[in-house]
């Protein structure tokens, strides 16, 4: 029979194993940290030392900062102990903090308590910055009752960055990322049921760019369909579209008897659909079921748009050939923004500047997302954002015309208040090539496919741009 009361026997002789356990996991802990630390770049090394001081401090700073709260009543441990019938001292509690970093600064995790929430953390956020040495703090609601709170060392505007599509079909359909916001935080925005978009910028400074990602990342699909109308080129192979034009149904350049044409069929398009959306999809608006492939989401791109809608001025015939043509583009692209959202036709309208003159006003007034990149005048950012972006400074683009902030936009986003900044990525001409390589065989013409259901609507076929690109090298 053992002796419990011998340390070396009974359930003393599992100390030495409990104690070994314990010291095995705090090594282990201390070598996994030490490992991630070694592995990590320069930056995440200075992110990583960050947070270690930011959670010693934390408990010391918080009530600095106004962001504890002071509980009077004891616990009742505290009134037990107390026979002495003494003033018990009241509790400081500090919000429980939860840290963790990545190469631009520090997340943290905050549980709110009675008087300090959100508002309260908000307040604090440009002290937070300062004791955090932060360039900027945000505060924002993870969930009832915890905020978050993103601190970045340094600014993500100012660092490029380059996407690579994968091939592999989104997981949301219509659903547009757009890159990393100046708290390095993914921003994408749902384009569903979303009549139009506009993109303004100076040349350069990456309206195209982005517009390639949307299609090398949606390419993959079979229930999207692309088609494109550049107004700075004459042919695909010149232009900046050279080697996504395999994915597209049809292409025209800066000819505007062309993208007339186009522009009617696109019409033509619409109206078939509206006809035979009750009898195909049982519904009068394609985004009750959503796209498919036999109704495929039409996204049509029209870059350098101020070509097809500038005002010809002149008396001559040709001018004035040009002039009707000119007006003749507004009114079919005003058709297709304000009454093709339900039928499934997304309207992407890209201009150096989207004053009035380039993107008439019935045209860009109804598109309610809008992005900017540096604008070298107030009008032109107020053209592309609205009147509210002379209140946030801050964001307006006429601040994005250093060479640094090439691929920077700003825009008003659909679930937060005011404007924000975003960094774009670069896609290679490698990658995109590649892309439409891969997926050209989803290409369809989104009329074909309506005749083949319904034979009788009798759409006229597209003419694309039939000049085949060369592949990058």
């Amino acid at each position: 029979m053992k002796d419990f009361n011998d340390p070396t026997g009974g359930a003393f002789g599992f100390l030495p194993l409990v104690v070994g356990v314990a010291l095995a996991v705090l090594v282990g802990r201390l070598v996994w940290w030490v490992v991630r630390y070694i592995r990590a770049d320069a930056m995440t090394r200075q992110s990583i030392r960050q947070a270690v001081r930011i959670r010693r401090g934390w408990k010391r700073l918080a009530p600095m900062l106004k962001l504890s709260a002071t509980d009077k009543t004891p616990t009742a441990l505290a009134s037990l102990s107390n026979t002495q019938g003494k003033p018990i001292k009241p509790r400081v509690l500090v919000p429980a903090l939860k840290v963790t970093h990545d190469m631009y600064g520090v997340i943290a995790r905050a549980t709110c308590l009675p008087g300090v929430g959100l508002e309260q953390f908000q307040k604090a956020a440009p002290h937070l910055a300062d004791a955090w040495r932060c360039t900027r703090v945000a505060v924002t609601q993870h969930k009832p009752g915890q905020v978050v709170i993103r601190g970045v060392r340094l600014d993500p505007l100012k660092f490029k960055t380059e996407h690579h599509p994968t091939g592999e079909v989104p997981d949301e359909i219509a659903r547009w990322d757009l890159g990393l916001d100046e708290y390095a935080q993914p921003v994408s925005v749902d384009l569903t049921q979303v009549p139009g978009v506009t993109v303004a910028g100076l040349p350069g400074f990456g309206k195209t760019s982005l517009v390639n990602r949307l299609i090398c990342d949606w390419a993959p699909s079979p229930t999207i369909q692309f088609v494109c109308a550049d107004g700075k080129v004459s042919t695909a192979r010149e232009g900046d579209y050279a080697h996504l034009v395999k994915r597209m149904f049809a292409f025209v350049g800066d000819d505007l008897e062309e993208a007339n044409a186009l522009f009617r069929r696109l019409v033509e398009l619409r109206r078939a659909r509206v006809s035979a959306a009750e009898r195909i999809l049982g519904v009068q608006s394609m985004w009750e079921v959503g796209p498919s492939a036999a109704w495929p989401l039409v996204v049509v791109i029209i870059d350098e748009a101020h070509t097809y809608f500038r005002d010809h001025k002149g008396s001559d015939p040709k001018t004035k050939k040009l002039a009707a043509l000119a007006a003749e583009n507004a009114r079919l692209v005003e058709d297709l923004v304000k009454k093709g959202r339900s039928m499934g036709i997304l309207v992407i309208l890209a201009t150096q500047k989207s004053t009035g003159d380039a993107i008439p006003t019935f045209i860009r007034d109804v598109c309610p997302i809008g992005l900017s990149f540096a604008q070298k005048t107030a009008e032109a950012a107020v053209a592309a954002l609205g009147e509210d972006i002379r209140e946030w400074p801050d964001a307006n683009p006429i601040n994005l015309q250093d060479r640094s902030y090439v691929g920077v936009a700003s825009m008003n986003h659909q679930s937060q208040p005011g404007f924000t900044r975003i960094r774009t990525p670069f896609v290679s001409g490698r990658d995109s090539a590649a892309i439409a390589q891969q997926t050209a065989h989803l290409t369809c013409d989104p009329a074909d496919l309506l005749t083949a259901q319904l034979p009788g609507v009798g759409l006229t076929k597209s003419a694309p741009d039939n000049t085949t690109p060369p592949m990058a090298a």
